[in-house]
């Protein structure tokens, strides 16, 4: 059997959009129901993966340090409710600042890089992100892309028939 998996984007998915950036701890709020919700795709034997643009970095409006902390906090949250983020995947790129790059979705470099990390099976694992970037960069990768609204949380397996 492949192992499939769930790649999830962070911000408007996970946490509270504020509309421009997450900068630090104090403004990370997990979303209502998003990690009981996280943890019945973990349960129902989906490897889930963060995939998230941070092009605040490039910008210099924070530093990684705080987006290591934030990912650190979340990925606590999740061992004490009994599963596990396998990795928090993140650009730290901005077009207008650095450039061009691969893995700033919709680039579905880092998606690809999960795949293969992990041994993951594209044709069985979705991609659930609030931006059409989000949709384009996993259909890149042969990931399914699921559209979800801003600040909703993610939908849960039986909300797609899984």
């Amino acid at each position: 059997m492949s192992q499939k998996a769930l790649f999830l984007d962070r911000d408007g998915v996970i946490n509270h959009d504020p509309g421009d950036y997450t900068k630090n701890l104090d403004e990370f709020h997990i979303l209502d129901g998003a990690l009981e919700t996280m943890k019945e795709w973990f349960d129902a034997g989906y490897k889930l993966v963060i995939i998230t643009n941070q092009a605040g970095l490039a910008k210099g409006l924070y530093e990684r340090h705080d987006v290591d902390r934030i990912h650190q906090y979340l990925m606590g949250r999740c061992v004490a409710m009994g599963f596990r983020i396998e990795e928090c995947f993140y650009c730290p790129h901005h077009e207008g600042t650095t450039g061009r790059c691969l893995c700033r979705k919709p680039g579905s470099l880092l998606i690809e890089k999960a795949l293969h990390r992990y041994g993951l099976d594209a044709s069985s694992s979705l991609m659930m992100g609030d931006k059409p970037r989000d949709v384009d960069a996993a259909e890149k990768a042969g990931v399914r892309g699921v559209l979800i609204p801003v600040n909703k949380g993610p939908l849960r397996p039986a909300d797609l028939g899984l």
